[in-house]
């Protein structure tokens, strides 16, 4: 079906072991390690059509604010969209759960208020593609929200440990996942304007992984 003129994408990509797993360890961050805090933080605020590319499991649904007419969610793997099916019924605003990959969204030029990517720029093929799609469907002014994790920029040790990782084994274990990549330059690199963010460590308190430097912010389209 095309979304607002376009023909949609509908690449999969198929990784059921680790859709599980992700599932299992998102619904204990949002908890144990406070992310789902930082989920209402992401989109406090946001109205009119949303975009938000890999939805995952879905657990930022409940927590879009009834100022938003629609969220269109693009989820390639097919067992975490049936996840995000589900999920999208209690949403409290209507949720549209589609196939389709991040570098050629199924959306018109022009036809968003707002996009959201959430612990996603991390694993996509290609983030600068994906970002410049993002800009393409957002209107002129319009925001995106970004809650990520990556490069622990002011640790020279752990940052030589993620990109040591990166080359070897933590894409093969977390689903394309990369440790060292670097959202907010990445964001601005693409062309957004007006970056606004705040470094996070998650969890606050207690063992430091890889994956525990996030960033929180908002950017918007010139």
């Amino acid at each position: 079906m095309a979304v607002g003129g376009a023909e949609p994408a509908h690449r999969s990509v198929n990784r059921p072991l680790f859709a599980r797993f992700y599932t299992r360890l998102s619904e204990a961050a949002d908890v144990r390690a406070g992310v789902g805090a930082h989920r209402e933080e992401l989109l406090a605020g946001l109205s009119g059509q949303v975009i938000e590319i890999g939805p995952g499991n879905g657990l930022n649904f409940s927590r879009y604010p009834a100022t938003v007419s629609k969220v269109l969610a693009v989820e390639p793997e097919p067992h975490l969209r049936k996840s995000a099916h589900e999920a999208a019924r209690h949403a409290p605003v209507p949720v549209e759960v589609v196939p389709g990959s991040a570098d050629e969204l199924p959306l018109a030029s022009e036809s968003c208020s707002a996009a959201v990517c959430s612990l996603v720029l991390c694993s996509l093929p290609d983030v600068h593609k994906a970002l410049a799609e993002l800009r393409r469907v957002l209107q002129p002014g319009g925001e995106l929200r970004f809650y990520e994790h990556g490069l622990a920029e002011d640790r020279r040790s752990m940052m030589r440990i993620q990109r040591v990782l990166d080359r070897t084994v933590w894409p093969m274990l977390f689903g394309g996942c990369h440790t060292s990549r670097d959202p907010v330059g990445d964001i601005g690199a693409a062309g957004f304007t007006d970056i606004s963010f705040r470094r996070l460590l998650v969890p606050k308190e207690g063992p430091v992984f890889p994956s525990s430097f996030h960033v929180l912010g908002s950017a918007r389209r010139p």
